[in-house]
């Protein structure tokens, strides 16, 4: 046999070799982690719950840092109009989000005056939160939004009084030593079951007329600069509607 053809033979056979073992990985390496998924409802074993129907004490007011105002009622958080949006007291880069959403059952206003609200990834970031079932606004501002940027892929609004939900995989944004943007943050969504948002790249914090990122900025109505390049805490916004939430937990990836 031509000596060549062997050694072509034995490189390729090599190099699939190698490919196999570069996916496979070591079959004896360290074992993931065992945790308990998420069973009729309760978090995982490993979430951070931010809200378990019986207390606030994961979050602040935004302005003023004092506790929460919000109204907690049978296990169930609302709004309350006026008194502002909350921060969480703790930061987080890239997590696994989980969050449940009502808008009132009566149908007050329109448009982006109808259960309205939001949730703020690094308090820069919003997933809007509205009720779109049967409310025409303008498509990157209906629920499942990345908000100003992108609208949903479909609408998977629930009708009025109904509860919703959301799970949000985060990647935040990485910035090299001198301030420079590395890679963006990406939004995956799923509304109701229904896939939204697929890997979407976040163009920049979506609350001033151009989106942007800076390493050093002024989160959403949080009203001081600060460092934007590693953790930073969530927003929860009080947008003057009614709507009320339960059943909030991540998971830091």
């Amino acid at each position: 046999m031509n000596k060549l053809f062997l050694l072509l033979s034995f490189l390729s056979v090599s190099s699939v070799s190698n490919a196999q073992t570069a996916i496979l990985g070591n079959p004896v390496g360290p074992l993931p982690e065992t945790i308990t998924g998420v069973i009729e409802g309760s978090p995982p074993s490993d979430a951070i719950v931010l809200f378990d129907g019986v207390n606030m004490d994961a979050w602040k007011h935004v302005g003023s840092g004092e506790a929460s105002q919000w109204h907690i009622d049978d296990g169930v958080l609302t709004v309350n109009n006026g008194s502002g949006t909350l921060v969480s007291k703790q930061s987080f880069g890239d997590i696994q989000l989980h969050i449940e959403w009502r808008p009132s059952e009566e149908i007050i206003g329109e448009g982006q005056s109808r259960g309205n609200s939001g949730i703020f990834m690094q308090s820069l970031f919003e997933i809007q939160m509205l009720d779109s079932w049967e409310n025409p606004t303008y498509v990157n501002g209906q629920a499942g939004s990345v908000y100003h940027q992108y609208p949903p892929l479909v609408n998977a609004s629930n009708p009025p009084g109904e509860w919703q939900a959301y799970d949000i995989i985060f990647t935040a944004p990485i910035y090299d030593r001198d301030g420079t943007l590395q890679s963006p943050a990406y939004v995956t969504l799923i509304h109701n079951g229904v896939l939204v948002q697929n890997h979407t790249e976040v163009l920049g914090s979506t609350f001033p007329a151009v989106p942007e990122y800076k390493a050093i900025c002024e989160p959403y109505e949080i009203g001081e600069t600060m460092d934007c390049t590693g953790k930073l805490p969530l927003l929860l916004q009080d947008h003057g509607q009614v709507v009320s939430f339960r059943n909030i937990w991540l998971r830091e990836l």
